[in-house]
């Protein structure tokens, strides 16, 4: 197990730099550049700037080397954990992603959490219950929520609970309310929370109905293995055959889609954190974007790009957890 992790962690590194030499590129070569937008030389140009004022902003943003040489000099950065500094205004890459982290943390984790607890009950009520009403039910609620964007639910709860036209039960934006500062600590952490409830909705509802279907598949595949009737025939209760044995097994599918859970949330807060105005790492993704801040971007998929990868080592873990007969040797 030892020796399969090292390897594993080893093959982590080449993956790094395919996902950022590719995001580099990608970022390096779009059309338009930081130095055109500041100088006027598009249209969200603020000033403007003359043709050697122009130049020498691109020679000082390194704009004027090829993109494989830039993106050689950033990784030597990277290996000494300096992520540089934005170019919009001038602060440390890693400062200002470690302020907006542990918002998106709590969302994406929150959410994740949230998805396993309810979807994997779901999937197993499901499974039990197959061609029932109950059955047919989820499924069809589960469907219905897949097929709705993100986007569009957040706009349509603002409309009906956040001070639309309808009800007014939550607040439609922001991490806190105006007056947080002089709430006390418990206030505030309820405040907290009831202004994190539609963003977490958001994030959580589509992911949770894809597990579910997971999990309902797993589950009917499992409880018609031979160990199941064999469990079943043993006199076995129905509840330990169901959770016991057949729901273990059924695990190890849904462990698989883990890993690639991560990314989805992180992504789907770029849209979910924009709407409901929260200053988190999808928030700050976006202003990049928007400003051409590619330190700040390559900052945040170099992140991401972790976070991701270690969710497929801690799967491979998990899957040992799950079922003691997988071994890694």
């Amino acid at each position: 197990m030892t020796t399969y992790l090292i390897r594993r962690i080893l093959l982590l590194v080449p993956t790094l730099l395919g996902i950022t030499l590719l995001t580099f590129l990608l970022v390096r070569e779009a059309p338009g550049n930081i130095a055109l937008m500041k100088g006027a030389g598009g249209e969200n140009g603020s000033r403007a700037m003359t043709a050697e004022q122009r130049e020498a902003m691109i020679k000082l943003y390194g704009l004027d080397k090829d993109p494989f040489t830039a993106y050689a000099e950033w990784i030597g950065r990277l290996t000494r954990l300096d992520l540089g500094d934005s170019w919009v205004d001038h602060r440390s890459v890693v400062a200002k992603i470690g302020e907006r982290i542990g918002l998106t943390a709590s969302l994406a984790g929150s959410a994740l959490l949230i998805s396993y607890l309810v979807a994997i009950p779901l999937g197993v009520i499901a499974a039990i219950k197959r061609g029932q009403v109950t059955d047919r039910a989820i499924s069809f609620t589960v469907f219905v929520l897949y097929s709705i964007p993100s986007f569009a639910a957040a706009l349509l709860l603002i409309l009906l609970v956040a001070g639309g036209d309808y009800l007014n039960l939550l607040p439609m934006y922001g991490t806190n309310s105006i007056n947080a500062s002089e709430m006390g600590r418990f206030e505030w952490l309820w405040d907290r929370i009831q202004h994190m409830i539609l963003p977490v909705i958001c994030l959580t509802y589509g992911s949770l109905s894809y597990i579910s279907r997971y999990a309902r598949v797993s589950m009917l595949e499992a409880l018609a293995q031979d160990f199941i009737r064999t469990a079943r025939a043993k006199g076995l209760p129905e509840r330990l055959v169901i959770l016991h044995h057949a729901l273990r097994n059924a695990l190890i599918p849904i462990i698989t889609i883990f890993a690639l859970e991560l990314p989805v949330l992180i992504s789907g807060a770029v849209i979910i954190e924009e709407i409901f105005s929260l200053p988190g790492m999808g928030q700050l993704m976006f202003a990049s974007l928007e400003a051409r801040d590619n330190p700040t971007i390559m900052g945040i998929t170099v992140f991401v790009s972790i976070l991701t990868l270690l969710g497929y080592l801690l799967a491979d873990i998990l899957y040992v957890v799950v079922d003691p007969r997988i071994r890694y040797e």
